[in-house]
């Protein structure tokens, strides 16, 4: 009895022992890869900045070169790639507000290829394009998901565009929350508000859906193609060759 009694408490000790350190190592885990991913994210972008190429024009006071998107800024053309978050927010506004500032009556394009992001920052985005006087007309080539969906249907009515195989998807925000129950509460209150305010814009933007039938459509992840997303209101035409009038709506020199 004494044997198994010792052996049963040994068990418990290895056991606890283990769990204690699978615990520590499954936290330190995903400490781990977190900071991998945030330093995977931060690699890629600097190598992809590492291969912009740069445009050199000629001008009457010598050579003047610039990044190829500084160059495209100057055709009233704002690029919006990769993830949303604050940072890259942070950019796309300044070149809203500037470009605003040098003709309000000109029209602006921003070609978006992303899978979404921050709500927050992508609503900063939002906010401005139905800010400034400026028409903002909008193009999808690639992929507009989440956030990135929300964007190209909030361009200026009729000039909404993606090209053939561009991927479209909408879906509803996601979120945690860890902490006191109350703690808990509260964010699952917030969350729900903000889900009720993207589904408004959505149904705000597509003109053709109930607000109900909105948040069904966004229940899960709801991926669609070129010609459904024209369907369903997120964009006004698939542009599959551009055309002279079209790169005067598009492209404003």
């Amino acid at each position: 009895m004494f044997v198994l009694t010792r052996t049963l408490i040994r068990t418990r000790q290895l056991y606890s022992h283990v769990t204690k350190r699978t615990f520590h190592d499954y936290h330190s885990f995903v400490k781990f890869n977190a900071k991998e991913d945030n330093f995977s994210r931060c690699s890629s972008r600097f190598k992809a900045q590492s291969l912009i190429p740069f445009v050199v024009e000629q001008t009457s006071r010598g050579e003047r070169s610039y990044d190829i998107f500084s160059r495209l800024l100057k055709e009233r053309i704002i690029c919006l790639n990769g993830h949303i978050e604050d940072s890259e927010a942070a950019v796309i506004i300044a070149q809203l507000l500037f470009l605003e500032a040098e003709n309000p009556e000109k029209s602006i394009s921003l070609y978006i290829n992303s899978p979404g992001g921050s709500v927050t920052a992508g609503l900063a985005i939002y906010d401005t394009m139905q800010y400034i006087q400026s028409p903002v007309s909008t193009l999808c080539n690639g992929q507009a998901c989440s956030m990135g969906s929300l964007l190209l249907a909030a361009g200026e009515s009729g000039k909404r565009y993606a090209l053939p195989n561009s991927s479209i998807m909408i879906h509803q925000p996601i979120g945690g929350a860890v902490g006191q129950a109350s703690d808990i509460a509260i964010q699952a209150k917030e969350i729900l508000r903000v889900k009720e305010r993207l589904n408004m814009i959505y149904k705000k933007h597509t003109k053709k859906h109930s607000l109900e039938e909105i948040e069904k459509a966004v229940e899960r992840d709801h991926f669609m193609n070129s010609e459904e997303a024209l369907e369903f209101g997120l964009i006004d035409k698939i542009l599959e060759r551009r055309e002279i009038k079209e790169d005067d709506e598009i492209i404003q020199k």
